[in-house]
């Protein structure tokens, strides 16, 4: 199977070289000079080092060159930050499938992946391959569990055959909306939980509060948006938000312990060098939470405290005076 990868970033490069190791891959840079030390060294220094990639990998900065690789019948894929995802569509046929690795809502326009694809490609196949993964593991070849969401059968099918192996199983949905739902409200929620655990006194008990009622936000987010109840409790729901809010590889859970310790955000994300996509997703998710009625004041929180207008205290003791209601 012929695959081309848009994006050489953590999470791009890490797919693509776990799925050279079974099919002819091409992993596109858009920056000329990362591409040839990628090349040269077989390592992405910038964002893997500690890993050497498949020698089987191919790498350009040929933007034609990955979309002929991929030829009629391979696979696209976007691996851009949400940032970049709009652009990406815009270049690519006007009926080709395209699978995307990005998590958030587009800042702005407040739109998830399907809806920018929908908006821009309407005749084309689209969908989202997600689930609780750290580029790292992925690269390492380490036991990881992803979910491929499409309306077409036929496109999560091919996203099954070109990463499904030894070390990474993929299973499939329809419920695409639910998929990048969770992908995209588990970030911010991360953040919310590094905070939480940031501020010593907190404690564990704490923690799986947040985790417990912040599952509950994202799936009255997602319910309200058309996505399936049940989704939240797989993979790219449940599974994805345990992983970024408790491991220590999450950049959005590093985001919050920063934040507790009195860090300012954009000294914070200088110091990351990667994106968080929980600070830009945060205000627009409580955005079209408020649009629909829906209620998310963990979220609301986290804004609170990333716009600089509340102290992490403050918002903890903001939640926990809230007046007591029932569970469901």
């Amino acid at each position: 199977m012929k695959i081309a990868v848009l994006g050489a970033g953590a999470w791009g490069t890490a797919l693509a070289a776990a799925a050279a190791r079974r099919h002819d891959v091409l992993l596109w840079a858009r920056d000329a000079g990362l591409a040839q030390q990628i090349a040269a060294t077989r390592r992405n220094a910038r964002y893997l080092g500690d890993v050497e990639l498949p020698a089987t990998l191919a790498v350009s900065a040929d933007h034609g060159q990955a979309l002929a690789h991929a030829g009629g019948g391979g696979l696209l894929v976007v691996a851009t930050p949400m940032l970049g995802l709009r652009a990406q569509l815009q270049t690519l046929p006007d009926a080709r499938p395209v699978l995307w690795l990005c998590k958030g809502f587009e800042a702005g326009s407040g739109a998830l992946g399907h809806e920018i694809a929908r908006e821009l490609r309407p005749a084309a196949p689209g969908g989202v391959l997600s689930g609780p993964s750290f580029a790292l593991e992925v690269a390492r070849g380490q036991p990881t569990a992803l979910v491929a969401a499409s309306d077409s059968p036929a496109l999560a099918a091919a996203a099954v055959e070109a990463f499904h192996g030894d070390a990474l199983r993929v299973y499939t949905s329809s419920d695409v909306v639910g998929v990048e739902v969770g992908g995209a409200v588990k970030n911010v929620l991360a953040i919310a939980t590094g905070i939480v655990d940031g501020m010593a006194a907190s404690g564990l008990n704490a923690r799986a509060a947040l985790i417990t009622r912040g599952l509950a936000e994202m799936t009255r987010l997602g319910v309200a948006l058309g996505a399936q109840p049940e989704t939240f409790m797989g993979l790219s729901g449940l599974g994805d938000l345990v992983l970024t809010a408790t491991g220590d590889l999450s950049r959005n859970r590093r985001v919050g312990l920063l934040l507790a310790a009195g860090r300012r955000l954009p000294e914070i994300l200088a110091e990351l060098g990667h994106v968080a996509e929980g600070v830009y997703s945060a205000a627009t998710v409580l955005q079209r939470a408020r649009a629909l009625g829906i209620e998310m004041p963990i979220t609301e929180s986290v804004v609170e405290v990333i716009e600089g207008r509340v102290a992490p205290e403050e918002a903890l003791w903001r939640l926990m005076t809230r007046q007591a209601k029932a569970e469901t």
